[in-house]
Formats: structure tokens, C-alpha cells, sequence
């Protein structure tokens, strides 16, 4: 497992070079990427394409090889393989099938980011991307609402708006860092609330690259533990309509008034 640069093309070991340079294959996402880091390295090696749409039946052939005596590095398009990206499959058939896989570290997006957020880093969670669907996006976020470790997800830039708007509603005035294009000529970080990112962002004619978000640790004390039943008959006896109650709950909880109104009726 050969960590490869996320921007910059310096950022790679001296390790990770040497590998590259004696295995007999190296298994890459996307073959003319991969192309372009050996190309600058000087280094010529027969590559095999194993990306999520070829992953199982690629993964088999991958394993013949191994078995064989071969010696394959997998590489991702950008940082460490397996962080979000390909490579699970594989890894733990060769492990049940006794065949050794290692390590060699470097670049990830997720640690790098991390050490420039100014945000607590002795407990984080990761998260991967945040759902594409602004239904299950705040579902995701309202399950989280109570960690007390600082989130880490990653973005598209045509969904960061929506996400970080979702993240104000859900979350609250917790303190965000965005960190955008790291390593490469234009990164920046960007500090703030939820709202005050979403502002800034959202007057710039064109957002690109790759983006990861981190969000402050939550109060665990903060998330309403009422049952979404009792939260709801509290709303009618307060006075409040039917419908407008459902939609509260559902805001509040992070789901849609189908998923509450379907539960509601269950009891």
C-alpha cells in the first residue's frame, strides 16, 4: 500500500520511491495519473488499472499474481490508498490468504489537513464524504451532533455550499476549517462558523478542488435525548399544528417528514 502525493510531487518517501521502482506491477486507479508521478521519478513499470467499478474481479486477478510470488504496490490517485478510496477487497483477501501486505506512509489529505486546522486532534473521527443527498447528509450530521472528537469529512466543491449550510442548521455555531487544494499552488484554509464559510464562499464566481472540512468537537449534554414520540406529542400539547410539529422534529433530528410521519404511525 504506496502513499503517493495529494498535490505537490515532491511529497513522496524515499521508501515509497525504491518500491515503486522493484515491484513487477504497480495497480492504479486511474493509469494516466499514475503515469504522470513515474514519469517524473523516472520510473517504468507495467500498471493495471483497480478502481471501484473493476474492484472484485481485478482484485482476484491481483491475487493470482501474489500468489504466484509476484510483488504488486496498489497506489491510489492521490495520498494513502484504502483512506476513502479502493483497496479494502483486496487487502483482506490477500490477509486470508496468507499473503503479506504492508504499509509504506506518506501523504493523506485527512492527516494533513488535520495538523494545520487548529482544531483539537488527540480524538477525531473521519467520515469519509458526506452523503450526496441533503436528506441523509443531515442525517449523518445529526447522528453526530454529540461527539465529543473533532469530525472530518470530505467534499465535492459543487456540494460544499449545501454542506456547509446543512452543517449550520444541524451543528450550530460550532468553529469550521475548510482546507482546499492542500499542497498544491492555490491551497488555502478557510476559518469560521458554518454560516460565515458559506457566506464567503458563496460570493466567489467558481469553487474548485478538493476539499476536506473539519468541524469542532460537539457537547455530548447538548443532543436532546427525547425519543422523537415524546418530542412530537410535547409540540401538539404545547399548542403546536400537526404538520408544523412533524417538520420540527424532523428538522431537528436531521430526517425527512416521510422517514418521521412513517414512524409516527408505526406506534
Amino acid at each position: 500500500m504506496v502513499a503517493t502525493p495529494i498535490g505537490n510531487l515532491e511529497d513522496i518517501t524515499l521508501r515509497a520511491l525504491r518500491i515503486l521502482r522493484e515491484v513487477d506491477a504497480i495497480a492504479c486507479e486511474d493509469t494516466r495519473h499514475t503515469r504522470k508521478l513515474l514519469d517524473r521519478h523516472g520510473i517504468s513499470k507495467p500498471l493495471v488499472s483497480y478502481h471501484e467499478h473493476n474492484e472484485q474481479a481485478r482484485a482476484d486477478e491481483l491475487l493470482r499474481e501474489l500468489e504466484a510470488g509476484k510483488n504488486i504496490a496498489l497506489v491510489s490517485d492521490a495520498g494513502t490508498p484504502l483512506i476513502a478510496d479502493p483497496g479494502y477487497r483486496l487487502v483482506a483477501q490477500a490477509r486470508a490468504r496468507g499473503v503479506s501486505v504492508s504499509p509504506i506512509p506518506g501523504a493523506s489529505a485527512l492527516v494533513g489537513a488535520l495538523s494545520a486546522s487548529g482544531l483539537p486532534t488527540d480524538s477525531f473521527y473521519f467520515g469519509g464524504f458526506l452523503p450526496a443527498k441533503k436528506t441523509q447528509r443531515r442525517k449523518t450530521l445529526e447522528e453526530m451532533k454529540g461527539y465529543p472528537a473533532t469530525l472530518v469529512f470530505y467534499e465535492a466543491p459543487h456540494r460544499i455550499l449545501e454542506a456547509l449550510g446543512d452543517i449550520a442548521e444541524v451543528l450550530g455555531p460550532r468553529r469550521v476549517t475548510l482546507g482546499r487544494e492542500l499542497t498544491k499552488i492555490h491551497e488555502e484554509f478557510l476559518v469560521g462558523d458554518a454560516s460565515e464559510l458559506l457566506d464567503s464562499l458563496a460570493n466567489r464566481p467558481s469553487l474548485k478542488g478538493e476539499i476536506t472540512l473539519m468541524i469542532s468537537k460537539g457537547d455530548a449534554s447538548a443532543v436532546d435525548p427525547m425519543p422523537m414520540e415524546a418530542a412530537f406529542d410535547k409540540l401538539l400539547a404545547a399548542g403546536v399544528p400537526r404538520m408544523e410539529a412533524m417538520k420540527t422534529v424532523a428538522r431537528e433530528r436531521g430526517l425527512s417528514k416521510r422517514e418521521v410521519y412513517q414512524k409516527l404511525n408505526e406506534r
